[in-house]
């Protein structure tokens, strides 16, 4: 079966090459992608285009997306196809120039399984960088700061995020109490003071937990 590999590309270009693969007469393949934004709209376009579409989440935290379009009169669209319908944005049409902050407050997305939401947020970290706007600062306290001192994608993210100007800020205590003060990766150390002077002047504040 034919492989289509999206991870590391953002919203609309894994539903284009999935649209591109069918257009080509494609009857089975696959599309794999690395976050849930880009797994819902692949998985979305796939249904408006009458194709039966498993997903699969694999070990590494991404998501495979298997089509099949075998019957010739069930690929066709059933909707009108507009590509600004599968773009990534955060819910509320935030505008450019908004002064947006992320606050990573554990190293465990959701419960039920440490090892399952480390996965998670090593993946929605790694989505930041495909939504918009972008954020100001992303803000690490507890045992999120596990992530701007641990190897990953997620740390790998967050070097791309500050190189674009992006403030990675790490709590100092925390660092001192999980003793990775010396293995800092990433950004700075802040205090309290200033995580919530950045929570409180921000337009909005986003958390995954």
């Amino acid at each position: 079966m034919k492989q289509i590999d999206c991870r590391g590309l953002g919203c609309p270009e894994p539903v284009l090459r999935a649209k591109a693969a069918l257009e080509q007469g494609e009857k089975s393949f696959e599309i794999l992608v690395d976050n849930e934004a880009s797994r819902d709209n692949v998985l979305r376009f796939g249904h408006s285009r009458n194709c039966r579409v498993e997903l699969t989440t694999l070990a590494d935290g991404s998501f495979c997306l298997s089509f099949s379009a075998e019957n010739e009169e069930n690929a066709g669209p059933s909707v009108p196809f507009d590509e600004a319908d599968y773009s990534c944005e955060i819910p509320g049409g935030l505008p450019a120039g908004c002064n947006l902050v992320y606050v990573i407050g554990s190293d465990c997305m959701g419960r039920g399984s440490d090892e399952l939401g480390w996965a998670l947020l090593q993946t929605y970290i790694a989505t930041i960088k495909e939504v918009s706007p972008q954020p100001s600062r992303i803000l690490f306290y507890n045992g999120g700061v596990k992530l701007v001192a641990t190897a990953g994608k997620a740390l790998e993210a967050l070097q791309a995020l500050e190189k674009k100007g992006v403030k990675i800020l790490s709590c100092g205590t925390c660092l001192e109490f999980f003793k990775l003060e010396k293995k800092l990766q990433v950004g700075t150390i802040t205090n309290m003071y200033e995580i919530l002077d950045s929570m409180a002047g921000a337009d909005r504040v986003v958390s995954p937990f």
